[in-house]
């Protein structure tokens, strides 16, 4: 049973600790990240992610079937804060927040480990994002990337923090069960997977790697049949310039998605589950 302690102070040091991490830097100093909401929570524990602190505001808490979560949350927790709700409104900065707050340790995969997971699924599937931005949009991508069942998302070049709240967010409880690769061997908190070492890894992967492009000559329902029987990877480029020419260069393959209206372009998270989607499909 996890050690519980009430808490009324907003100076409290260990409050201060879980609002910090709100900011980057402390994320990365600490390895830790924040998920709000009674389900979110429960998503991790389930994963078996650690839940390092457990803060609840219990006046918000009702319900047999919220008691019987809860509970499981009590068990699993190395630390349960009972709080006001002043405290969940500065930890969420939220004035109507929901009434659970985890705290996890950070969990990510090395590129070496999740080569070796691609090459025994020649069917696998995986999304590379190069220089992703958008907080809203990089959490999009994780959940679509949950929901059509592909083995993961790698982060390549400077990308926004999967940690941040916008992101978790943004992948309702999708992070627990998305592989997110961030770095080579060292998985260090804040460690950062440059293009040179992904695409020497490329190179010895085995894996076919389809990039979206301006200039791209195959239409992206073509793109399936072309790249059958071998682990396929979906490179995405950032939200103002695409691909790199550097990445655009590694890729076996550069498709473009057709635009028949009048728009230049399509929201990276939309263009990313159109692909997504539309390789699942010709690959079924």
């Amino acid at each position: 049973m996890a050690r519980i302690e009430q808490i009324t102070s907003l100076a409290n040091p260990k409050i201060k600790g879980i609002a910090a991490l709100a900011l980057k830097k402390a994320r990365e100093e600490s390895g830790l990240f924040v998920v709000e909401g009674l389900q979110l929570v429960g998503f991790g524990v389930e994963a078996d992610w650690e839940l390092v602190t457990l803060v609840v505001g219990r006046t918000q808490i009702s319900g047999s079937k919220t008691q019987e979560l809860l509970g499981r949350l009590y068990d699993a927790a190395g630390l349960v804060l009972e709080v006001t709700q002043d405290i969940l409104e500065k930890l969420t900065r939220r004035d109507n927040p929901q009434g659970v707050v985890g705290v996890f340790k950070q969990r990510t995969m090395s590129l070496h480990e999740f080569g070796g997971r691609l090459a025994q699924d020649n069917a696998a599937v995986a999304v590379v994002l190069e220089g992703v931005r958008d907080p809203g949009n990089l959490g999009t991508i994780v959940r679509t990337v949950d929901a059509v069942g592909a083995k993961g998302v790698l982060l390549v070049g400077h990308c926004t923090d999967v940690w941040a709240p916008e992101v978790l967010r943004a992948t309702m409880g999708s992070i627990f069960h998305v592989p997110v690769v961030t770095g080579t061997r060292n998985q260090e908190p804040g460690a950062r997977l440059e293009i040179e070492d992904f695409l020497a890894w490329k190179k010895q992967c085995g894996a076919v790697m389809v990039g979206t492009h301006l200039h791209g000559e195959v239409d992206y329902r073509e793109v399936a049949a072309k790249v059958a029987g071998k682990p396929l990877l979906i490179a995405m480029g950032t939200e103002q310039s695409g691909l790199t020419e550097e990445m655009a260069a590694a890729c076996n393959v550069l498709t473009k998605i057709a635009m028949r209206g009048g728009a230049e372009s399509l929201n990276l998270a939309i263009a990313t589950a159109v692909m997504v989607y539309e390789i699942f499909r010709g690959r079924a």
